[in-house]
């Protein structure tokens, strides 16, 4: 089984046999990310790729999840994708979703036919980092893209009846925009259809904290354990979804752990989260 390390993918990918259609990310330039760093992005050969299937089919025939790694899969031409879609479908009988990464730069260069055709094969969910929905945040953790172009290209992938899970990085702005990053993200993730949303915490890697603190001019300073609560609070108070959105917070970097459906759940969660600083 081929497997180019260091390799990744969501935790609720944990159960799911994970192919590498791609090595490493397309974009590769947000300061606050480590995963790809060591790799070049090239795509795997198509009889490299249909190779893992084979294998994983043999050792795993009952598999009902499939992840395609690395970074951005989506990157790959559609003809490509749907092969592999294609490929997985008949060599695991009993799969019933295939998922992947993906950024709003490629998803962008996809119509939405192409997204359609997708879903058809067997594309079940794309998980996308918003990260912020602060431009200027953006722009210093080198990914800018608009609320438009991120709001265009989701409603692509909610057109094509594809399911979106999008993430949102406590932290990322500092103390100093803190308010601006909690303020702008909320703005936009209730003009969002989205299936699912989830926060981590910001982890900075010791040979990462310099490149991504640059940016910033002297003017970021980390947010402690209680200051990520208030940001969380602060979040989840201000989601009034478009529609129901499934909410966790069970990356390993988040302190306190949240599982809930907005709005049904919203005002548990507030509880919840008032509970832990009220007791920090």
């Amino acid at each position: 089984m081929f497997y180019d390390e260091p390799l990744y993918r969501p935790p609720a990918e944990a159960n799911s046999v994970i192919i590498q259609a791609t090595l490493g990310c397309s974009f590769n330039k947000c300061t606050f990310c480590t995963m790809y760093e060591t790799k070049e992005y090239k795509q795997r050969p198509l009889d490299e790729v249909f190779s893992d299937i084979d294998t994983l089919a043999k050792h795993y025939p009952h598999s009902t999840k499939m992840f395609l790694a690395d970074g951005d899969a989506l990157a790959l031409d559609t003809n490509t994708l749907v092969s592999i879609l294609e490929y997985a479908y008949i060599k695991f009988a009993k799969l019933r979703r295939v998922s992947l990464y993906a950024s709003a730069f490629n998803i962008h260069d996809k119509t939405l036919e192409e997204l359609v055709l997708l879903k058809e094969k067997g594309l079940g969910l794309i998980y996308y980092g918003i990260e912020s929905g602060s431009y200027e945040i953006l722009k210093k953790i080198q990914k800018p893209i608009s609320h438009k172009k991120m709001i265009n290209s989701l409603d692509k992938v909610f057109e094509a009846k594809i399911k979106s899970s999008v993430t949102v990085i406590l932290g990322v702005g500092g103390k100093k925009y803190s308010k601006e990053h909690i303020n702008e993200t909320v703005k936009l993730i209730n003009k969002l259809n989205i299936t699912y949303l989830s926060t981590l915490q910001l982890m900075l890697e010791n040979n990462r904290e310099e490149k991504f603190i640059k940016n910033f001019k002297g003017e970021f300073f980390p947010l402690n354990d209680r200051e990520m609560l208030e940001e969380q609070l602060a979040f989840v108070s201000g989601i009034e979804p478009l529609d129901k959105i499934i909410f966790r917070s069970n990356h390993v970097s988040n302190s306190l752990p949240l599982a809930g459906t907005f709005p049904k759940d919203q005002a548990k969660l507030i509880a919840t989260i008032n509970f832990y600083l009220d007791n920090y």
